[in-house]
Order: structure tokens, then C-alpha cells, then sequence
């Protein structure tokens, strides 16, 4: 197991911690690894930790009265269920691995001991709280307002521009997974994606994209 102390890496929060808060923390971290499909946090289920996503990627999911919803796709590092775990016990929602992932469980009492004691770590914390917040709010008005082109465009974007940082890229989830995360059908995913083809602003292999008009696709995203 992978030190805290000497952990590369650790989160900008935990940047703020002293030696003696990182053998602490370390006692109370647990590193797991997951492989793609495997459940990580599952949605209902009492929480006595909090997960660090260490390296890997994994999709936030919610089941509703008709159907999953994925809400965010995100990579590590990253913390998930901080308020889950820390004000509320119940899982709110599901996390599963979409590519192998390196996971920390870290004990709730460890990390509530941190935020009250530690000003800079709880700091870090908070801000990034604000900004997933932030994020969300930007999403709810997208997937309201905008019609399917410009759900599927922004999608395609948010994968190049914040997930690999390549116009190439391979898309981590299916056509179902990519509706369920733009709330759109299948068919409607695979008519824009192929709408999108025939208008020369990506190629598609299956599920390697190649964003080739990218300022057309930007436009798409930003009209709705």
C-alpha cells in the first residue's frame, strides 16, 4: 500500500496536511482497486465512508420512478459523497467504474476531524464543493433548454475538452449510457451522431470519436 505521506497522488486538499494528519489519515484509508462494471458506491446503501477517486474513471448514476440517470462522468482525482456520507448516511446515488479505477475509502470520523481542525484542508474542500455545484447548476439549465443536437454536442466537448484533452478519443460509455447521461433515446444519440458524420464535424469508429470541425460542434453546443 502506497504511503499517504508519499502518495503523488494526493488531492489539493490533503496537500495541507502535516505528517502527523497523513499517518492519521492513513489509518483510516482503505485503497481499493476496481475494475471496469464493479460498483463502487451503490445508491440506498448506508455510508461510513467517503471515496477519493485516485486515478480511473467512473459514472454517477441515480435511479428514478422511470429510468437510471446518469448525472456527471467524471476522473480522478476526485472526492465523491462528502455530503452523503458526512450529512446524510444514505447513498444518494451510485458510483461504478466505466475503466479501471483506484479508489480510497476514507473513515467519516478521520475526515471530520481533519475539516474542523485543518482550516486550509477544509478550504480546499469547500471550494471544491462550489464549483461541482456551480457545474450542476450550468447542466440543469443545458439538459432543459437545449434539444438534442446540442445536449450530444456538449457531451461530445465536455469528453475531449475536460476528460482526455484529445480531439481522438475513446468514448467510455455506451450509446445507451451517453442517453442516459444527456437524457435522450438511444436511437436519438446514434440519428445526431450520424447527423453529425454526414455533416463532417466527427468521425465515428464504433466508439473512437474524432472531432474534425470542432468550432461547428461548439456553435451547435452554445445554440442548444
Amino acid at each position: 500500500m502506497e504511503l499517504c505521506n508519499y502518495c503523488n497522488q494526493k488531492s489539493k486538499a490533503a496537500q495541507n496536511l502535516n505528517a502527523l494528519e497523513l499517518e492519521k489519515l492513513e489509518l483510516n484509508c482503505n485503497p481499493v482497486t476496481f475494475r471496469k462494471g464493479d460498483r463502487i458506491m451503490i445508491q440506498n446503501a448506508l455510508s461510513f465512508s467517503l471515496v477519493y477517486v485516485k486515478s480511473g474513471m467512473v459514472k454517477v448514476h441515480v435511479m428514478g420512478p422511470e429510468r437510471e440517470q446518469i448525472l456527471k462522468i467524471t476522473k480522478g482525482p476526485c472526492y465523491l459523497g462528502i455530503p452523503t456520507t458526512v450529512g446524510a448516511k444514505i447513498n444518494q446515488y451510485s458510483v461504478t467504474a466505466i475503466m479501471e479505477t483506484q479508489v480510497c475509502f476514507i473513515g467519516v470520523d478521520i475526515f471530520r476531524e481533519l475539516l474542523m481542525t485543518n482550516g486550509n484542508f477544509a478550504y480546499q474542500i469547500v471550494l471544491d464543493l462550489c464549483r461541482n455545484e456551480l457545474q450542476n447548476f450550468q447542466k440543469y439549465i443545458n439538459q432543459l433548454q437545449k434539444q438534442g443536437p446540442g445536449k450530444i454536442a456538449e457531451a461530445l466537448l465536455h469528453f475531449s475538452d475536460k476528460v482526455f484533452n484529445d480531439l481522438n478519443y475513446e468514448l467510455p460509455i455506451t450509446r445507451n449510457e451517453l442517453g442516459d447521461l444527456t437524457c435522450t433515446s438511444r436511437e436519438t444519440v446514434s440519428r445526431i451522431l450520424t447527423d453529425f458524420v454526414q455533416n463532417k464535424m466527427i468521425e465515428v469508429d464504433n466508439r473512437h470519436i474524432k472531432i474534425i470541425n470542432k468550432k461547428q460542434l461548439e456553435m451547435i453546443s452554445q445554440m442548444g
